[in-house]
């Protein structure tokens, strides 16, 4: 059984789901959806063509961390009653997966972590998500670690070696999957934007940046004024903590596009059309370099460190004068924007899900061990 529910772990989790319905009958897949997003999961399902077995239905306005996890943790637990997987698979960082991997253990049912291993050096940056895959990596059996780096990460944490397995991550299969897609729009004429100025691609909602998000604003106000004329393109989380401010703030300044979530087959060309990436999202590290994409990361931790060594990332913090210089330099300056450019993405070559598949049959049936798995335990 697969579960998730937000906008980010539906993108990850749906390469897996394909990759379990092809290893049929060997496995019986099973979905299960939280709608920890509500708006923003329905279209995603729609695009991968996932229809849930299970629909925990949880979102409410405004919630609370507490509130989805109690909601989660209630649901699933009638769930798995009835359904009675043999593993519960689980992604990364979201309370979905957390609440979800609790639920399985009191039921006495294996969990697998998707994209596990993931650290930063404190456990409130990011919130809640740094604790949520601490949490989760310490409730699971198996662990699908992105990285190498990910793998010694749980090794340090004392999880058997035996029981990881790095696989690359499953969010470049998604992402390479759509962006050679034909657009279903011509993307660069879609909200006035045009191709001969530089476009850049925004996304800002964590938590732990909302009180900073005022000064994002300013940030990107200023970066429209350059010379240069780069387009602002943020689509904006639907937060009441995000939304409104930006509204208020950016509204009427030109070359900013604000605008509604976007269906993830736009947000993949518009990336692919874009200069660079202004974000503070975890996915976004690892997506837009897949396209020479520089990203500049508006967060002063980052579980990717391996981002920032391959040159894919630059970490600027949430700080409006080094969100303007850093993307100062690459609007100006050739080397630089060359160097990120055309830096080497460690997360992965869009084979993962197949892998992690490949790893389950082996250990739950009688299939062989992917030729990875030996040289990942060397």
């Amino acid at each position: 059984m697969a579960v998730f529910g937000t906008r980010p772990d539906t993108i990850k989790m749906a390469p897996v789901v394909a990759a379990l319905r092809a290893a049929g009958p060997a496995i019986a897949p099973l979905v299960c959806v939280s709608a920890q997003h509500r708006e923003m999961l329905d279209d995603f399902l729609a695009l991968f063509g996932i229809v849930p077995d299970y629909d925990l239905d949880v979102m409410r306005h405004d919630q609370t961390v507490t509130e989805i996890t109690t909601r989660v943790l209630q649901g699933m637990d009638g769930v798995l009653a009835r359904a009675r997987p043999d593993v519960v698979l689980v992604h990364g960082d979201t309370s979905t997966s957390t609440a979800a991997a609790l639920a399985a253990y009191y039921a006495k049912t294996p969990v697998g972590h998707v994209e596990a291993g993931l650290r930063t050096s404190t456990i409130w940056e990011p919130f809640p998500e740094e604790m949520n895959r601490r949490l989760t990596g310490r409730l699971a059996s198996f662990h699908f670690a992105p990285t190498p780096r990910a793998r010694r990460n749980l090794e340090a944490e004392n999880v058997a070696p035996a029981d990881i397995f790095v696989t690359g991550n499953t969010v470049i299969d998604a992402f390479l999957s759509v962006a050679a897609a034909p657009p279903a729009v011509d993307v660069p004429a879609w909200r006035g934007l045009t191709p001969d100025r530089p476009w850049i691609f925004v996304t800002a909602h964590r938590r732990e940046n909302h009180d900073r998000m005022p000064e994002i604003c300013r940030a990107l106000a200023r970066i429209a004024a350059f010379p240069q004329q780069p387009q602002v393109l943020w689509p904006l989380h639907p937060s009441p903590r995000v939304a409104p401010v930006a509204h208020a703030l950016l509204d009427g300044v030109p070359g900013v596009a604000l605008v509604d979530p976007l269906p993830y087959d736009l947000t993949v060309q518009s990336i692919k059309r874009s200069t660079l990436v202004l974000t503070d999202s975890g996915g976004l590290q690892e997506e837009a370099p897949c396209l020479g994409k520089p990203v500049l990361v508006m967060r002063d931790e980052t579980e990717r460190p391996e981002g920032i060594e391959a040159g894919t990332l630059e970490l600027v913090g949430p700080h409006g004068d080094a969100i303007v210089a850093a993307t100062a330099r690459l609007l100006s300056d050739e080397i630089a924007y060359a160097r990120m450019s055309h830096a080497n993405n460690p997360y992965g070559d869009g084979r993962a899900a197949g892998r992690i598949v490949a790893w389950l049959l082996a250990r739950l049936g009688d299939a062989p061990y992917p030729a990875e798995f030996a040289v990942t335990q060397a």
